[in-house]
């Protein structure tokens, strides 16, 4: 008992001596392992606490509480078998408590036995008496219903489905799950005019409802999951939703989804229907909401064409085509707002920048042009412009915390990390920035700041940032262990099960994998270029002049000390914040802010590898993946994986310059390893003689000849020239001139766009800036880089990386009268934000001049 008190408060070393203790004078105490598996527990070692609780199992085999732990130890582990039989040994011990019945049932559908599971809950309600539930049960009840039926449905006894579901009606409380489940059961019966009347009653309950309208058109034989229908179809969708916006008017899904399959005039004039009104009222996600348009053939052309109308009409006439009404003033800029994106999203820039300055010369106070106008020159190539324009627009409204958020975004995005955690620590609890933003599981930002750092080299601070990704991640996997018993308890048994689907799944989201990228990617780094040792650090040291040497000694001491007054400061905080409020210290400061000690890594290979494994378990369907291990595999020498991972690259996408540069770089490599001598190494080559031919590139091919076919297929991309050029100079480096020229001679020719407001060209900036790089770098040609990189001027004018004439990058006051920045230069942020503070009323105390003209 005084193990299971100290570890409650956070004495853990002594908690764990204790119960041991505990143990050696009794053994065989089935309270002493069953304490013991409890203190693993809080430790997060569920292996090791299944270990002691059933250790204290073997003693008292019938005891309640250690079963139930164990059981939800079991859940949280997926040790579906064992979970089972914890649960079938507790209803056998207990049958008349309802929650072991229903964590039997669960257990079994779990473990894949659904028509199992059934029958259990049917045994259980055998069991009930005829005017059960009573009105305090009725919902958990009726869910516990619910779950059956979408047990029966998933066993595909969907008629008994049906029929149970329709015999249980008046027991069930949610209508409205009742009736999607129904429609649902209908349409696997093919019972398809029953499903549509089912379906337009859902609609008259929500009639912006997506899914409802899908439906709707599957039972009618209507939907096509690519999009494609064909004429007879489109006219008979047409007829169905001109029928339904009359019964349904108010609804904008209605309006919106005709657009999806309309083409032609008909588009056009029901795109002019849709967007009037939402011009008028000054909607600033119109652009959002019609943006998958322009993955359909010639929408984006017909939507340019009917906003430059909209334009002219309103600059004219004052109202729009053919109408006699007057617009109020907003429509004008609400239509120059959209065009401006859309002209964003073609990549002209220059005219992007024309609309949205003319926007905010017609309105300077809408804060959400200053948040486009900042995402147009980031999209253009200048981020340091675009950190200061949404600082602009931060300033205007300093209560608002997404404007916040993306001006901090922007920040990063321009490597002014220290600017973005000022900017950041506004709206973080008593300006405590690092522990709340990780407290908060504030991933956007720490994935940007990692990047960020990343691309400064931090490499300490950049894993930092992601491996406390990961760490979130964790955090997410433990809390489900609280939702075992209380989903059970509360019968919440639909959402439960898909939560813990959820949860297996997790480290396939987006943020996971970019957090285990960049870790990974971190490791590379530090396995090419590990850090100096005091040894070589203190040999460099005695090379410099004595001046030099005193003054990097004193911004050392500087640093040093400022480091540890930092960490005073926080734990002496955190201290009188614990005895103020009477509780414990929760935040413990942290030892390595800078990361320097997860750069003391013995092999980053072996680091890197356990992301690997997780993005190869979850990820497997993402070239990065697949990219990543080839790196890992080839520094570590270990062939076949890397084999491995070029195979699942060509299946992904063969035509990837990457998937190509791998390829080529595998097997030029084997070709040049030294013939096999011992029974492994032969093993391993005739594996690789045997896989070689089963790549069609390869396949009675020299690498050459397979690098030349790759030109000819893919001869008008730059990536794919840029991939070409550079295996031309792996496998035959004395080809350097050759593979420069193939990087020189690709064409940048501009493509006419319908409305000839400007220039759509064919490379991409990111494709311009990894080719100067590889110029530079890997074919280490500084001529060549300087060319590309002046040829790359003339074509992205906004670009800081290549000097673009109007970038922030030039030094010269026109410059900021093209973006209409103040002089101090596009650098330093409008407004220091560490200047002022939100009081706890939401004003603004002490802002300067600048923003309070802003605000006035």
């Amino acid at each position: 008992m005084k193990g299971l008190t100290l570890n409650c408060m956070d004495r853990k070393s002594e908690a764990y001596e204790l119960v041991r203790l505990g143990l050696k004078n009794d053994l065989k105490s089935h309270v002493c392992w069953h304490v013991y598996g409890l203190l693993y527990r809080s430790d997060r070692e569920y292996r090791e606490a299944i270990k002691c609780y059933r250790n204290a199992l073997r003693i008292d085999p019938d005891n309640i509480e250690i079963l139930r732990d164990l059981s939800l130890l079991q859940a949280q582990m997926r040790d579906l078998a064992g979970f089972v039989e914890t649960r079938q040994q507790l209803l056998t011990l207990k049958p008349n408590h309802r929650m072991n019945w229903i964590g039997f049932a669960v257990a079994q559908h779990l473990n894949s036995n659904g028509s199992k599971a059934v029958d259990i809950l049917e045994a259980y309600e055998g069991t009930l008496e005829e005017d059960y539930p009573p009105d305090n049960e009725r919902c958990e009840h009726g869910e516990m219903l619910l779950y059956k039926i979408s047990l029966l449905e998933e066993c595909g006894l969907i008629e008994r489905a049906l029929e149970e579901l329709r015999k249980k009606d008046a027991k069930i409380v949610d209508k409205l799950s009742y009736k999607e489940q129904e429609v649902s059961l209908l349409e696997k019966l093919s019972l398809f005019e029953e499903a549509q009347e089912l379906y337009k009653k859902l609609l008259l309950m929500n009639p912006d409802n997506y899914r409802y309208y899908e439906g709707l058109q599957r039972c009618m034989g209507l939907y096509s999951a690519n999009g494609l229908y064909s004429a007879n179809e489109i006219d008979r969708l047409e007829a169905l939703y001109a029928l339904l916006s009359k019964q349904y008017s108010t609804s904008s899904a209605v309006k919106r989804i005709p657009l999806d399959f309309l083409s032609a005039e008909k588009f056009r004039q029901a795109a002019e229907n849709y967007i009037r009104p939402f011009l008028t009222k000054g909607v600033p996600s119109l652009f959002s909401d019609l943006s998958p348009l322009y993955d359909h053939s010639g929408k984006a052309d017909i939507l340019e064409k009917l906003f430059l109308e909209l334009e002219h009409s309103i600059k004219t006439t004052g109202g729009y085509p053919g109408s006699v009404d007057k617009e109020p003033p907003s429509t004008l800029m609400w239509t120059l707002f959209y065009l401006a994106q859309h002209y964003d999203r073609r990549g002209q820039y220059d005219v992007a920048l024309r609309k949205i300055d003319e926007a905010i010369e017609h309105t300077p106070t809408v804060i959400d042009l200053y948040s486009v106008k900042s995402r147009i020159l980031k999209h253009a190539g200048d981020p340091v412009a675009a950190a200061a324009l949404a600082d602009e627009a931060r300033c205007m409204d300093l209560a608002d915390r997404y404007v916040n958020s993306v001006c901090v975004k922007r920040m990063l995005q321009a490597d002014q990390v220290s600017l973005a955690e000022k900017t950041a620590v506004l709206f973080t609890k008593d300006g405590e920035q690092h522990n709340n933003l990780y407290d908060m599981q504030c991933m956007w930002y720490e994935l940007a700041s990692g990047e960020s750092y990343l691309r400064q080299g931090d490499l300490g601070r950049a894993l930092k940032k992601f491996l406390a990704v990961e760490k979130h991640y964790a955090d997410i996997t433990e809390d489900q262990f609280d939702f075992h018993s209380y989903c059970l308890r509360k019968m919440t048994l639909r959402t439960y099960v898909q939560m813990l689907k959820f949860q297996d799944r997790l480290h396939s989201y987006t943020y996971f994998r970019k957090a285990a990228a960049g870790a990974i990617r971190c490791y590379l780094k530090l396995y090419d270029s590990p850090p100096k040792s005091s040894v070589e650090e203190d040999e460099e040291m005695s090379k410099l002049a004595p001046s030099q040497k005193k003054k990097l000694r004193q911004k050392q001491r500087k640093a040093e000390a400022r480091a540890k007054k930092e960490a005073e400061v926080k734990e002496e905080s955190n201290a009188n914040a614990a005895s103020r409020s009477g509780k414990r210290q929760l935040k413990p400061v942290d030892l390595d802010p800078h990361g320097e000690k997860l750069l003391q890594v013995e092999d980053p290979l072996v680091e890197a590898t356990k992301y690997l494994k997780l993005l190869q378990k979850h990820s497997s369907d993402f070239l990065e993946t697949h990219l990543l291990s080839f790196e890992v595999n080839m520094r570590k020498q270990k062939i076949l994986l890397a084999l491995q991972a070029v195979k699942h690259m060509v299946r992904l996408d063969a035509d990837n310059p990457d998937t190509h540069r791998c390829l080529i770089k595998f097997f030029h490599k084997v070709g040049s390893m030294p013939a096999p001598v011992t029974d492994a190494e032969k093993l391993i080559w005739g594996v690789l003689e045997a896989e070689r031919p089963a790549f069609s590139q390869l396949d009675g091919k020299s690498l050459f000849e397979a690098n030349t076919l790759f030109l000819e297929k893919h001869k008008d991309s730059l990536r794919h020239r840029a991939a070409v050029a550079e295996m031309t100079f792996v496998m035959e480096p004395n080809k350097k001139k050759e593979a420069i020229n193939l990087i020189e001679e690709s064409s940048n020719d501009v493509v006419p766009p319908n409305g000839a407001l400007g220039p759509v060209r064919r490379w991409g900036l990111k494709d311009c800036i990894a080719v100067h790089k590889l110029l530079g770098t890997t074919l280490d040609d500084y001529d060549a880089a300087s060319r590309w990189k002046a040829r790359c001027a003339e074509y992205f004018l906004y670009s800081t990386y290549f000097e673009g004439s109007q970038s922030s990058a030039v030094p010269s006051s026109s410059y900021h009268q093209i973006h209409k920045l103040p002089q101090n230069g596009p650098n330093s942020s409008f407004a220091d934000p560490s200047a002022f503070s939100l009081s706890s009323n939401g004003n603004v105390e002490k802002c300067d001049s600048l923003k309070d003209l802003v605000i006035q």
